[in-house]
């Protein structure tokens, strides 16, 4: 290993690593790459042997082969016990010298498995299964490999007196080093497991009720179908720039005017927003294109959808979250959002102007302004007023048509339009219209966009022409939904965080410690070589040695050159004490 290496390792590390050095000098592989073919895991030995499928008292005991993360170790001399983590849970294995070391060398047990095996180790047993003393279920090894060697330490949770050491619960790193939060901690696998299980179930009804999965592009020239801030990037071959998409609903209606009788797509929209406990900037959503249907027959399928999915997740129609019990059992209240508004504020929307709802925006100590349209005005009203007191689901219907600009007016109420949005725990987790399919009426409604855009309202939908051409061929009556992926499984697995349902969520860069650099060391005369051990001693700025006395340095210096073995000569007193003069 390397000086530069060494230093940036712990000790714990670096004895992994001659650890590693010396199974290799033993003539074993520490990764090899040969199939290592297991027949058990875990939990179906227990089961097996727990329903009298298998007999573990008799003569005749099962034989198995099994492998996963050695993830703790009881060695009382000429026996082991360990307990080994697999796909699917963990299980004890006894372990005997002489039964893995049946020949007279035993240094597979005495040198590899006591000395040179480390928690986290990928091993690999085959033995039967049988009952210890104290009854529990366990293989007994008659073989040991080592499968794949672990060099850097899990941080096992150890228990004192009831009180929980080294838990690895800091969100921070949970979700930055997702690999060892799904190691570590109990239950992070089973809510991706259900999240696995909210989508099977989720395209499981949609096929059946024989709508087509579809794939349309990420990567747009234009982002509509929504109204959001985009990522930009740029499309070298053509010398132009993209956008990541932000919704699929333009592209899924070109698919019902090509006819298709459903469409949907689940996939990845990306929103140059915030972030927060609801939101991650790249998120997945399920959008779903049937035609000769309205929104109201839409609510109707959404709920028999939700209510098998959380069947499907749960065992039940309900599920608690946030300390409410939601149920999901359809059918699900239908409000009117300008009669939301009302309930709650006892402002009635209607008839009333632009500058009307602003004023009393305003005069609720609202931060609006100019750049909003009626539109958004009331969009901000209902987040503030509104949104959060919906707990069990309810669909809020019938928005005006300011906000929402691909949807058909509403057949009976002038002025709104046949949208839903459906509320569940204080959050919109789905949006569905009645698709606007008239291309003159939907040509205006981007033109009013484009006067949004520019009023300064970055999240206005720019005018898809290719899009108005579809229309013009002619898109039959259609209805559409979106439902937000990652919130359904948050509702699904009670979950209060965006973070906890997604394996990597958007994080902010890693905090680095100031440090000089190897050029500044220089300019006061200390050599590259010597800048890591430094940085090792805790001196990561060069004025932090300032007030350091020569021979306490160079005697910090020679410490670390002893504890790593590094190859190296230390400074003596006179050139330490010209690195420090000149730091001042």
């Amino acid at each position: 290993m390397k000086n530069m290496n060494v230093l940036e390792l712990s000790e714990q590390e670096i004895g992994r690593r001659e650890s590693l050095q010396e199974l290799r000098n033993m003539g074993i592989n520490p990764y090899p790459a040969a199939e290592y073919a297991t027949n058990a895991f875990s939990t179906d030995i227990r089961n097996n042997v727990e329903c009298g499928k298998w007999n573990v008292e008799g003569e005749e005991l099962p034989q198995v082969c099994i492998a996963g993360r050695m993830m703790s170790r009881r060695v009382m001399g000429k026996a082991s016990f360990v307990e080994l983590q697999d796909s699917k849970g963990r299980i004890q294995v006894y372990i005997t010298r002489d039964d893995i070391c049946p020949e007279e060398n035993k240094d597979l047990y005495n040198t590899v498995f006591k000395k040179l095996m480390d928690i986290g180790d990928f091993i690999g047993i085959k033995g039967f299964v049988f009952r210890t003393q104290t009854g529990e279920i366990s293989v007994h090894a008659k073989e040991l490999t080592l499968l794949a060697k672990s060099l850097k330490p899990l941080p096992i949770v150890k228990y004192k007196d009831g009180v929980a050491y080294d838990k690895f619960d800091d969100p921070e790193l949970r979700y930055r080093q997702r690999y060892v939060d799904l190691v570590v901690n109990e239950g992070v696998k089973d809510t991706f497991l259900q999240r696995a299980t909210v989508i099977r179930t989720l395209r499981k009804v949609l096929d059946e009720a024989g709508y087509t999965e579809v794939e349309t592009p990420t990567l747009q020239m234009i982002a509509g179908g929504a109204s959001a801030r985009p990522f930009i990037t740029h499309f070298n071959a053509l010398d132009q720039d993209m956008y990541m998409r932000i919704a699929t609903e333009l592209y899924l209606k070109r698919l019902i005017v090509g006819g298709f009788e459903g469409v949907y797509e689940i996939g990845k929209n990306f929103r140059n927003e915030g972030m927060d406990r609801n939101h991650n900037p790249e998120f997945t959503c399920m959008e779903l294109y049937v035609q000769y249907k309205d929104y109201n027959w839409m609510m109707s399928f959404t709920e028999k959808l939700l209510e098998t999915i959380c069947i499907a997740v749960n065992g039940k129609p309900e599920r608690e979250i946030d300390g409410n019990i939601v149920s999901f059992k359809a059918p699900y209240r239908r409000l009117p959002i300008l009669e939301a508004i009302q309930e709650k504020t006892g402002f009635d929307c209607n008839g009333k102007t632009e500058e009307e709802i602003r004023a009393f925006c305003l005069s609720k100590g609202m931060e609006v302004d100019e750049t909003m349209g009626k539109g958004k005005l009331i969009d901000e009203l209902f987040g503030e007023f509104c949104e959060g007191t919906f707990i069990q689901p309810t669909f809020i219907t019938d928005y005006p048509v300011e906000m929402s600009p691909l949807t058909k007016m509403h057949r009976s109420k002038p002025g709104l339009t046949e949208r839903f949005e459906l509320m569940v725990n204080g959050k919109e987790l789905a949006n569905a219209y009645s698709e606007l399919n008239d291309p003159i009426d939907q040509e205006e409604r981007f033109v009013e966009q484009m006067k949004l855009a520019d009023k300064g309202d970055d999240e206005a939908m720019i005018i898809d022409q290719d899009f108005l051409r579809a229309l013009q061929y002619g898109m039959p009556p259609t209805s559409g939904i979106g439902i937000g992926i990652d919130r359904l499984v948050m509702l699904m697995t009670g979950k209060t965080f965006i973070q906890e349902v997604l394996f990597f969520p958007q994080m902010k860069p890693e905090k680095k410690v100031p440090q000089s650099t190897v050029a500044e060391w220089a300019e006061i005369g200390v050599p590259e070589e010597w800048v890591p051990v430094l940085r090792k001693i805790g001196f990561n700025l060069v004025q932090n040695i300032k007030d350091e006395k020569p021979q306490g340095l160079q005697q910090k210096i020679g410490d670390v050159v002893k504890k790593y073995k590094l190859d190296m000569q230390k400074p003596s007193v006179d050139e330490v004490a010209a690195w420090i003069e000149k730091a001042q």
